[in-house]
C-alpha cells in the first residue's frame, strides 16, 4: 500500500513539474541530470523510523532538509532539497527532476552600439526517466527539457555577430518572454557500449566541454566560447533527429545523427517536417591521459542538404537587414576541432581539475556567415586553497567572417572579422547558489561600431 501510494505520489508530482515547465514565466537551462546519493532503502529505514515521524509532525520548518543526511540548508545540492520525502521517492520510482533559475544583470560600460545595462533571465526545467524503475524494460531512459527566457539582454547593443550572451538568446532569439519544450529524447542502450536515440533533440544540451561550461549556464556566456561557430549554419538548436552512439566507460567515443534543418523550438516541428532537407552529424573523441592527467580531443564534422544565404536567420545568428539580396545556395559543411588538457586535478576529488582548452572549425565560404574560427583559454577548478567548488575561466576567440558575406554591402555596411576576451569566476556561496562576475571586450564584425566593454553578474540557484 505505501508503495503503491508514492507511485501515485510520483506520478502526480511529475505531471506537476511538466505542467511548470511549460507555463512557468522565468528561466532556463542545465541539462546536468539530478542525482540523488541515498539509496531508497536507506530512506526508507531511517525516514520511517520514530525520529522520522518525529520530523514529519513537527519540523515543518525544516521542509527542504535531508534529516538522512544530517545536512544544512547550506551544505544540501538543492534548494528546495528533500520535498517532504517526495524527491527520493520520485527517484526510486525513476524520475528525477531538477529546476534552476540564472538571473543576469548585464551592460555595455562603453562602445558598442549603445550603452545600458539590462536585467534578464532563464528558467531550465529537466525531467529525466529510467525506463526501468518505471516498470518498462531495461536499458530505456527519457529526457526532457523545458526552459522559459524572459527579461531583456544586451546582445543587441554590441554590433557583434555571435551573441556575448548565449543563455538569454534560448529557446528563441527576441524580446517577448518565451517558454518551450525544447527536448524530448528517448534513448535505449542495446548494450553497455552502444545506444541509439531520436525524438526532438535540444542539440545544445549534447555539446558538452566542462572547461568551458559548454551546454549549461555555469561557464562563459559569449556564444563563440560555448560553441564552435562554424556550426550555426547547418546545425539546428532544438529538432527532430535519430542517431546512434558508441561509448567506452559510459563516455561517447563515435556517434552519428540525422536532424530535420528546421529549428522548431516553440513548435510541434510537423508542419514543417524535413522540407529543407536534412543535416547529418558525425562526431569522434578520444580521451587521453597525458602527464597522468585527464584530457580529450574531438572532432565533429557536419554536412546539411538545405537551402541557405549568408543572411538566412538561425537562433544562433541574428543578422541585420541589408538592402542587397543574397542569392540561396544548396548545402552547407563545416568542420570542427575541440580539445581540452588538465594541467591540475584535485587529490581528493578527481571531478575537480583546471587546464586549457581549444577549438578551430572551418565552414564553407556562402552559405556559412563563419568561414573560419579558432578559440583558447584557461578553465576549471578554482586554484584557491578553500574555494575547490568555485570555477573560473579566461578565454580569447577570433572568428573570421565569410567572404561572400562580407562582399555583400562593403559600402553600406561595411563587415570584417570578429574577436574577443572573456574573463569570469564563479564563487559557490552554496552548493545550490553561485554567482558570477563577467568580463568581456569585444571587437565587433561591424567595423563602424567601436569596440565594446561589457561588464555583468550572473546568479544562478539550484531547486
Amino acid at each position: 500500500m505505501l508503495r503503491k501510494s508514492r507511485s501515485l505520489i510520483s506520478s502526480a508530482c511529475l505531471a506537476s513539474g511538466l505542467l511548470f515547465g511549460l507555463t512557468g514565466s522565468s528561466h532556463a537551462s542545465d541539462s546536468t541530470p539530478v542525482s540523488t546519493s541515498p539509496t531508497a532503502s536507506g530512506y526508507q529505514d531511517a525516514c520511517s523510523s520514530e525520529a522520522g515521524k518525529v520530523f514529519y509532525d513537527s519540523c515543518l520548518s525544516e521542509l527542504f532538509c535531508d534529516p538522512c543526511q544530517n545536512e544544512s540548508l547550506y551544505e544540501q545540492t538543492k534548494l528546495t532539497n528533500y520535498w517532504w520525502g517526495l524527491r527520493p521517492g520520485l527517484a526510486e520510482d525513476g524520475v528525477t527532476l531538477d529546476i534552476n533559475t540564472t538571473q543576469y544583470y548585464q551592460g555595455v560600460a562603453s562602445g558598442g552600439l549603445q550603452q545600458d545595462f539590462r536585467y534578464g533571465a532563464r528558467n531550465d526545467y529537466f525531467v529525466n526517466i529510467d525506463g526501468e524503475k518505471i516498470g518498462l524494460w531495461k536499458g530505456l531512459f527519457v529526457t526532457l527539457h523545458g526552459e522559459s527566457r524572459y527579461g531583456q539582454s544586451i546582445n543587441s547593443l554590441t554590433g557583434t555577430m555571435m551573441p556575448p550572451n548565449l543563455a538569454l538568446v534560448l529557446p528563441k532569439p527576441g524580446s517577448e518572454p518565451v517558454t518551450a519544450l525544447t527536448g524530448v529524447k528517448v534513448m535505449q542502450f542495446l548494450s553497455e557500449d552502444f545506444m541509439v536515440f531520436g525524438g526532438k533533440i535540444n542539440t545544445f544540451d549534447d555539446f558538452k566541454q566542462p572547461l568551458t561550461g559548454a551546454g549549461t549556464t555555469n561557464g562563459f556566456m559569449n556564444t563563440s566560447l560555448m560553441l564552435n561557430p562554424v556550426l550555426i549554419r547547418t546545425v539546428p538548436y532544438s529538432s527532430f533527429g535519430a542517431g546512434f552512439a558508441v561509448l567506452e566507460d559510459m563516455k561517447p567515443t563515435l556517434s552519428f545523427a540525422v536532424f530535420d534543418t528546421n529549428d522548431t523550438p516553440t513548435t510541434s516541428g510537423f508542419d514543417s517536417f524535413f522540407d529543407n532537407g536534412v543535416t547529418m552529424v558525425a562526431q569522434a573523441n578520444m580521451y587521453t591521459n597525458f602527464f597522468e592527467m585527464p584530457g580529450r580531443q574531438g572532432m565533429i564534422g557536419t554536412y546539411s542538404t538545405g537551402s541557405y544565404t549568408n543572411l538566412s536567420p538561425s537562433i544562433y545568428y541574428q543578422p541585420d537587414p541589408v538592402v542587397v539580396p543574397s542569392t540561396p545556395k544548396q548545402g552547407s559543411w563545416c568542420l570542427g576541432y575541440t580539445g581540452e588538457q588538465a594541467l591540475y586535478v584535485s587529490p581528493v576529488d578527481p571531478r575537480k581539475y583546471w587546464g586549457v582548452f581549444g577549438t578551430l572549425g572551418i565552414a564553407d565560404d556562402n552559405p556559412s556567415p563563419v568561414h573560419w574560427t579558432a578559440s583558447a583559454g584557461l578553465a576549471g577548478s578554482s586554484p584557491f586553497s578553500g574555494r575547490q567548488n568555485d570555477t573560473f575561466g579566461a578565454g580569447y576567440f577570433y572568428t573570421g567572417t565569410s567572404d561572400v558575406l562580407t562582399n555583400l554591402a562593403p559600402v553600406l555596411l561595411p563587415l570584417g572579422d570578429e574577436q574577443g576576451v572573456e574573463l569570469y569566476y564563479n564563487v559557490a556561496v552554496t552548493p545550490w547558489c553561485h554567482i558570477t562576475p563577467d568580463l568581456q571586450v569585444l571587437n565587433p564584425f561591424r567595423q563602424r561600431v567601436d569596440s565594446s566593454l561589457l561588464v555583468g553578474m550572473r546568479a544562478k540557484i539550484d531547486f
